[in-house]
């Protein structure tokens, strides 16, 4: 699995109560009056081709769109319920759209799926959590509801072209390695996520930004644009540009994949907030220039200082194509970067961020010296480093050294 930027969408007919994509269960509203939405959902201004170049241009690679959320209603042409899309006023499957969209602008198709089911009649699963808004818990059949689950599996990996990776949702707490077997028995080149039946391919960490260094096994995170919300909401609370951009650049610097969510309106169209973080993201991810993406963890631990008086792990060192980068995802404090080992004098150094070249020059830091008072050195010092202006205000630093 790549390290890659994607982009999640979280779109369903929950879009029209401009709420929440749980909106069923946060509202605990009658199933009668929820799946009366299916019969008014008609996103007349849905255009993919949209979708597939903010995406692009925002630096992503990839798509993974909810093929069924907790609500169970299905947004492709399935033939296992007639709870899907195709029996609307829209009438169209917006996910043969999509792929299709994305084939066009060159971007891989990921597919989420929900596990837990409030329609489907046998999906309630006791030993699992969003269970509770189960349309009949007494009709339980965990054997019966995983047949289900892969007939329309069969449909979602035969129908649509390939597929990058699948993202079951909720895990159900029940151990059946033949379904991920089955899963790759379709698509032979998929990756799925660990919130299926057994442990999958690679992690999920959600709303949340990782700590540590890099990952020892393959991460995907995934994070909305929304505060409260995946899918649309109206009056929504706005993550800022500068807190995702800090959590894609630290978690992509540890080697992990990142999923930006955001939810379409009810007619299909992204909520022009979510098109501005957009734009904003895509303005320092391409600036980039690809090297946040398929990075090696750098071996050598230069005992990087982000300035004369810290210690710590406040820089990710990575190297990609016999190149350097340090990410310092939680900014900067001083003008100056001293690295305590390296190779030799650098033949370069660059501030990703503005393209512009960066003075560098061997030190004897004052403030760097052993429990005796001898004096540590030398340093190779990073200098000019314009910590206290835009860009470097909003966005995370990074550092290329070409040795």
């Amino acid at each position: 699995m790549q390290n890659l930027f994607g982009m999640f969408i979280h779109w369903g007919i929950y879009a029209q109560t401009e709420d929440q994509e749980q909106v069923l269960n946060v509202r605990d509203m009658a199933h009668a009056d929820y799946e009366r939405l299916a019969s008014t959902f008609n996103p007349v201004a849905y255009d993919p081709d949209d979708w597939a170049a903010r995406a692009v241009r925002a630096g992503m690679k990839y798509i993974c769109f909810t093929t069924k959320h907790h609500d169970g209603f299905c947004m492709w042409d399935t033939k296992e319920t007639d709870y899907n899309i195709m029996h609307t006023p829209y009438g169209r499957d917006v996910l043969a759209m999509l792929a299709d969209a994305c084939r066009r602008h060159g971007l891989k198709l990921s597919l989420y799926y929900s596990l837990p089911d409030w329609h489907e009649p046998c999906a309630y699963n006791p030993a699992s959590t969003h269970q509770w808004k189960a349309t009949h818990p007494e009709l339980s059949d965990t054997v019966a509801y995983r047949d289900f689950v892969r007939r329309q599996i069969t449909e979602l990996l035969t129908n649509y072209g390939p597929i990058y990776t699948l993202f079951w949702d909720i895990p159900p707490h029940i151990d059946d390695p033949s379904m991920n077997a089955y899963v790759r028995s379709l698509q032979p080149e998929i990756l799925i996520n660990d919130r299926g039946y057994d442990a999958g391919d690679f992690s999920t960490p959600e709303r949340r930004v990782p700590e540590g260094g890099r990952f020892t096994r393959r991460t995907e995170a995934c994070q909305s644009v929304g505060v409260q919300s995946w899918g649309y909401r109206r009056d929504e609370d706005y993550f800022t540009p500068r807190y995702l951009l800090f959590s894609i650049d630290r978690t992509m610097a540890m080697g992990g994949s990142y999923l930006l969510n955001v939810g379409p309106t009810a007619e299909g169209r992204i909520p022009p907030e979510s098109c501005a973080i957009l734009s904003r993201v895509g303005e320092w991810y391409n600036k980039m220039e690809g090297t946040l993406e398929d990075t090696e963890a750098e071996e050598m631990d230069y005992e990087i200082r982000a300035n004369p008086m810290m210690q710590g792990d406040a820089c990710l060192a990575v190297k990609k194509n016999g190149k350097t980068y340090l990410h310092f995802p939680a900014g900067l404090i001083s003008t100056s970067v001293y690295l305590h080992k390296y190779p030799g004098l650098p033949r370069a150094v660059r501030l990703m961020n503005t393209g512009a070249p960066l003075p560098f020059g061997l030190a004897f830091p004052p403030s760097e010296r052993d429990k005796n008072g001898r004096g540590l050195g030398p340093f190779l010092r990073i200098s000019e480093i314009p910590a206290d202006r835009e860009p470097l205000l909003t966005e995370p630093p990074v550092l290329e050294i070409i040795w």
